[in-house]
């Protein structure tokens, strides 16, 4: 499947434009929007990412297929401090048992992109994340708390290294870490059932919400960056718009009764960026058996706003 979906991919943007202008940019370095790592600039953006993986079982319940389109749109308020909203659709289908559909939680996020070095072609700033609780559907699981995650986000191009090392200028790294406090330390269910000789009983469990750590990066090479800025070896289209990008998504809990546990995945694929869009396919490769046993497949489509529409939803409210 992931074989496919790169070869529809390559086939299409063949078709499109190449130039890229300045989304993610720090002097000659272009960031991408990758798949699961946040990324540390602002813009005007869409993006639509489709998750498909088996996922491991908790306990008694078995583990099931999830298929999740995830959209977001982000919107500049100046051109340092951007807002957006997200939201995702999940099936779920559970080994032996019948498919489940709904919405997740509607997510809220803010950020400040604090620093902009085109010299070290380096980004960094900082986020706030807002999940709410009760926006999704109970039956997939959204939850009826809210959870706040701060985050510092960052990236760094190599393009300021000696040209003795001059193959090693198109690599770059981003990353993110921050914590995610849910707005409830417990949930409490009480269930009542009736003994063999009449008695009413009361059961109560008690479910903890655990504080946990989303941390990740990612590796970039530039095919792009490659041509225009190293040397030109002589690629074609598709691939002279090209990123490699290998990412590290993580979570580790620190507390309640998963505390110290990680879970994640390595996400290895390929990003294309032309002047209005970006296509990119990825493998998901579950870390451990709690992260999963079955490779998954992401897939996004993004939408450079900014480029689509700059003198009016592209540009900043406050320029």
């Amino acid at each position: 499947m992931i074989f496919v979906c790169m070869a529809i991919v390559v086939s299409f943007i063949g078709l499109l434009p190449e130039t890229s202008d300045a989304h993610g940019i720090a002097g000659k370095r272009f960031f991408p929007t990758t798949f699961a790592v946040d990324d540390p600039f602002v813009s005007d953006e869409f993006s639509l990412l489709i998750d498909h993986r088996k996922m491991p079982g908790d306990g008694e319940s078995p583990s099931f297929l999830s298929t999740t389109f995830s959209t977001e749109l982000s919107k500049r308020i100046t051109p340092a401090f951007g807002i957006s909203v997200g939201e995702s659709w999940q099936r779920i289908k559970p080994d032996g048992g019948p498919a489940t559909t709904g919405f997740n939680n509607l997510e809220l996020s803010m950020k400040y992109q604090f620093l902009t070095s085109d010299v070290h072609e380096a980004i960094a700033s900082l986020g706030l994340g807002v999940e709410l609780g009760g926006t999704g559907t109970k039956r997939i699981g959204a939850e009826s708390f809210s959870v706040i995650s701060p985050t510092i986000n960052f990236g760094k191009g190599f393009g300021d290294l000696p040209d003795s090392l001059s193959f090693l200028k198109p690599l770059a790294v981003t990353g993110s870490i921050g914590p995610n406090f849910p707005t409830r330390s417990k949930n409490v269910t009480v269930t009542t059932d009736q003994s063999p000789d009449g008695d009413i009983v009361q059961t109560t469990q008690v479910d903890r919400n655990p504080t946990t750590l989303t941390w990740g990066f990612t590796i970039q090479y530039s095919l792009m960056y490659l041509q225009q800025f190293v040397k030109d070896i002589g690629l074609g289209t598709p691939l002279n718009r090209m990123i490699l990008v290998i990412e590290f998504p993580m979570e580790t809990c620190l507390n309640a009764g998963c505390k110290g546990r990680t879970t994640g995945t390595i996400n290895p694929g390929v990003v294309w960026a032309g002047k209005y869009m970006q296509f990119g396919v990825a493998a998901e490769i579950p870390i451990n058996s709690r992260s999963g046993r079955h490779v998954g497949v992401l897939g996004l489509f993004h939408l450079f706003v900014d480029d689509l529409f700059p003198n009016s939803f592209g540009k900043p409210l406050f320029p």
